[in-house]
């Protein structure tokens, strides 16, 4: 049930409160995705309306599905990699690719049997998993604190969700035919495919876990600043580094995020507040990066940094309002107990 503890319900019309949640996550994804990230600049965002479809039809699919069946962050996780590899995979392409809008995503750390980079492969694959599905998921299900592990949406919601996210998907390929006309191979494709399904099937093997170790959970804010400091490293470590030795540096920090989570959210002190730190820092992440890179679309210069002073704004408006609304829900749960 909604109530007064969730941050944008109170002012919404009766018939959208239900929905609430699932409009936020529909429209935050592909903010976080391509906005947030530097990829497109304010001048372009219309494109919002347009990006949507797929990528808040995605995040809605995923979200829904693993909530409906009772699972936790590992199934959501998994199903983001599973979302990825659809966008990369099959409707964009940039997976296999050689010469993607001139920009020769796979010639580092070529792998000629599969026709991938070493270096793209993971990187826009983490980009997909992390930011633009998982990272929405954790701020819109702390904004509406009181309906976090709950659905959202009906049956009906639920198809038209998936329905969204393919219509997206069809969109986003003509239009990405229309600029680059490669197609990959049928081997490509049915790798691809076959990768999804795997990873997707993979995702429901993992029951949601409940914190029941004993030991200290270190503070949200740390928490937020080891994911911060994560999300960094990954995100400069192409400035730096070449080759396989970036994909190295990758394998390094996915072992280390992936210890620190693993081992701090299975801890009987693990809170939503530190799940929310974790997916804050790497929102902060996207914030600040964005400013030396150049967008793919839009305007540059002034009128971009510009552009993402707004957005990281907005991003840190959402988290200042996410953290209240679980520090009230915290507050009801202690106040019924």
């Amino acid at each position: 049930m909604t109530t007064s503890s969730d941050p944008f319900v109170q002012a919404a019309p009766r018939g959208f409160r239900r929905v609430a949640p699932a409009f936020v996550l529909f429209f935050l994804s592909p903010f976080v995705a391509e906005f947030l990230l530097g990829n497109i600049s304010i001048s372009m965002l219309p494109a919002l309306l347009f990006l949507a479809p797929l990528y808040g039809g995605g995040a809605l699919a995923v979200r829904e599905i693993a909530r409906r069946c009772g699972r936790g962050w590992a199934t959501i996780v998994l199903l983001a990699l599973a979302y990825g590899l659809l966008e990369e995979g099959v409707v964009i392409q940039t997976l296999f690719n050689p010469n993607y809008l001139g920009l020769h995503l796979l010639t580092e750390a070529y792998v000629p049997s599969l026709g991938i980079g070493g270096w793209w492969t993971p990187f826009v694959l983490t980009l997909h998993t992390i930011w633009s599905i998982s990272v929405p998921i954790t701020i819109v299900e702390a904004l509406f604190a009181q309906r976090r592990e709950t659905p959202w949406l009906g049956k009906t919601g639920l198809g038209v969700s998936i329905v969204l996210l393919l219509i997206g998907g069809v969109l986003v390929r003509v239009t990405t035919q229309r600029q680059d006309p490669f197609t990959a191979s049928p081997l490509q494709l049915i790798s691809a495919t076959g990768l999804i399904v795997l990873v997707s099937a993979l995702a429901f093997r993992f029951k949601k876990s409940v914190p029941s170790r004993p030991g200290a959970t270190p503070n949200p804010w740390f928490v937020g600043i080891a994911t911060f400091l994560l999300g960094l490293g990954f995100m400069s470590a192409h400035a730096v580094l070449h080759g396989w030795s970036v994909v190295g540096a990758y394998a390094a920090i996915y072992v280390v995020a992936i210890a620190l989570l693993a081992t701090w959210s299975g801890c009987v002190n693990w809170s939503p507040l530190h799940t929310l730190a974790a997916g804050g820092g790497a929102t902060l992440t996207y914030a600040l990066t964005a400013f030396p890179q150049e967008p793919v679309l839009g305007a540059k210069g002034t009128v971009d940094l510009i552009g993402n002073t707004i957005f990281a704004a907005i991003a840190v408006a959402l988290l200042a309002l996410a953290v209240k609304a679980e520090r009230r829900r915290a507050r009801s749960l202690r106040a019924e107990s």
